[in-house]
């Protein structure tokens, strides 16, 4: 299941309730986790810049079932995007639903007042 030891290759710069922000270890492309320990966990996965690149969802399994795309390459023309299941586009894209608009817009909120106070 897990390729490499668990927590690795990710390590927490931030926490807003259910939802840690995470950076990947190293010098490797940017990649959210396909699976977690906690079930309904939510990963906020940050780019080089420190900039939320993207929104993972995991269910009561710890297996991915969504994540939506802040930053990056657009789909069909949409920016962000929701890519919905396991694997990345598995069952398909498609627009931001209004809750989900909001969730991201207050994370991203949240997200830029901390890491004035980390100075990253």
């Amino acid at each position: 299941m897990y390729k490499d030891k668990c927590g690795t290759e990710y390590h927490t710069v931030a926490q807003f309730g259910e939802i840690k922000v995470i950076r990947m270890n190293g010098n490797t492309s940017i990649k959210a986790p396909m699976e977690t320990m906690t079930k309904n966990r939510v990963y906020a996965t940050l780019d080089k810049q420190s900039n939320i690149k993207s929104v993972t969802f995991y269910d009561n399994y710890g297996e991915r079932i969504k994540q939506i795309d802040v930053k990056g390459r657009p789909h069909n023309g949409m920016m962000p995007h929701t890519h919905l299941g396991y694997e990345h586009n598995e069952i398909g894209d498609r627009q931001l639903t209004d809750k989900e608009q909001k969730y991201v817009s207050v994370l991203l909120n949240k997200w830029e007042r901390k890491r004035k106070h980390l100075n990253i």
